[in-house]
């Protein structure tokens, strides 16, 4: 009998959180990125379309902070192509303003330099 009012209230959570909306300070970079469809281009670890976020970290970690970050930002809004063209074979990534928040944009890509 305890499994199954154990079985309920985890049945009852799920369906309370599925419809929780996110606040900026619950949403980390990485949950950012897959509600925001960044995962279906890029991962954490490996190559997909895009590079992976652990190589675009790796890139840039000896630049200037600040430079690389506004680059980046930029770039995530405006969209672009030709950092990467020989792991995208040239695919450009879309632009991503005014779908995400320039703050959103700003989280996303702070999580990537963090890798």
């Amino acid at each position: 009998m305890n499994a199954r009012w154990l079985c309920i209230y985890a049945a009852a959570l799920l369906v309370i959180s599925a419809g929780h909306a996110w606040t900026e300070e619950e949403l980390s970079g990485e949950a950012l990125a897959r509600q925001s469809g960044c995962l279906e281009c890029h991962s954490v670890e490996e190559k997909k379309v895009g590079p992976a976020y652990r190589d675009v970290a790796a890139k840039y970690r000896n630049l200037e902070y600040d430079q690389v970050r506004a680059t980046l930002i930029k770039k995530v809004q405006k969209g672009g192509k030709g950092n990467w063209t020989e792991i995208t074979g040239g695919v450009p990534m879309p632009p991503h303003s005014p779908r995400l928040t320039d703050a959103e944009i700003e989280r996303l890509v702070d999580w990537v330099l963090s890798l």
